[in-house]
This record gives structure tokens, C-alpha cells and sequence, in this order.
């Protein structure tokens, strides 16, 4: 199965300048938990999720209309072809331990964002199960 045929296709996307309130509206209009943050030219330059705004904003007892996106967001972006499989981002959700990966097209675009909601539903069980467990284990950096 390829990553096209369960993606969601033309994410709800920001740039670095945008308000970090108007990504947050972003993530509530969409149901969504992470929003790209795209250039000019629709290229994938990082990520901010709502753990990001969380973590980076909220949990340092900064206020977060002080600063954009491009502030938090996590940079540099991984992104995986559109031409690849879904096995192919499974492994990569996996090694990185993330929840989602935006999805580019042929000229670095983005086009689309692949979720563990997604992998849930197309994939196989076994697949799945691996996903979530390894996503889900701590990072060997937080381990002591």
C-alpha cells in the first residue's frame, strides 16, 4: 500500500511568521496535533505540534504571543515521499519516534501528512501493534 492512499492530503499548513495562537486555531479547525511549517515555495522547513506549544511555550512560563511558529517549531523536518510505501513510513515513524510525517511530493511539496490515526487504520495489526510500541517507548535520551 502506498503512502498517497492513506495520507491526508493537503494538510492544513502555516509559515515561520505565523502566530503561534493562529497555529493553535489551526490544530482545533483541523483536529490535528501537528501543523507543518512550509517556506515560499510550499517546502516543509519544520514542524510544531501541540506538545510543542506545551512544552516550549507554556510549561517555561513563557507567553506564547510573543514569538511565531518558526520559534517553536522542530527544525529540520522529516518528511517521507509520496512514493514510498506505508511500510517504508511505518519504519521511519519507528526509528524517529514520531506520531506523523508530512508527506512531500516529487519537487520537495508538501502534499501531504501520514498519522499514527492513519497507520491504525490501513495497516495490518502486526503493523500496528510494532508502530505504537515503538513510537511509543521512552526515548534513549531521556534514559538515565
Amino acid at each position: 500500500m502506498n503512502i498517497q492512499s492513506v495520507m491526508t492530503a493537503n494538510p492544513a499548513c502555516c509559515v515561520a511568521s505565523t502566530p503561534l495562537h493562529d497555529v493553535a486555531r489551526l490544530m482545533v479547525e483541523h483536529d490535528c496535533g501537528e501543523i507543518p511549517v512550509v517556506d515560499e515555495n510550499h517546502l516543509p522547513i519544520g514542524v510544531i505540534t501541540d506538545r510543542d506549544i506545551t512544552v516550549r511555550t507554556v510549561a517555561q512560563g513563557i507567553d506564547p504571543t510573543q514569538h511565531p511558529a518558526g520559534h517553536y517549531m522542530t527544525s529540520p523536518c522529516v518528511t517521507i515521499s509520496v512514493e514510498r510505501s506505508l511500510e517504508a513510513c511505518c519504519e521511519l515513524m519507528e526509528v524517529l519516534q514520531v506520531r506523523r510525517i508530512p508527506v512531500v511530493d516529487k519537487a520537495g511539496k508538501l502534499c501531504g501528512i501520514v498519522s499514527l490515526a492513519d497507520v491504525a487504520e490501513y495497516a495490518e495489526r502486526e503493523v500496528i501493534v510494532d508502530v505504537l510500541k515503538e513510537v511509543s517507548e521512552p526515548s534513549l535520551e531521556l534514559v538515565s
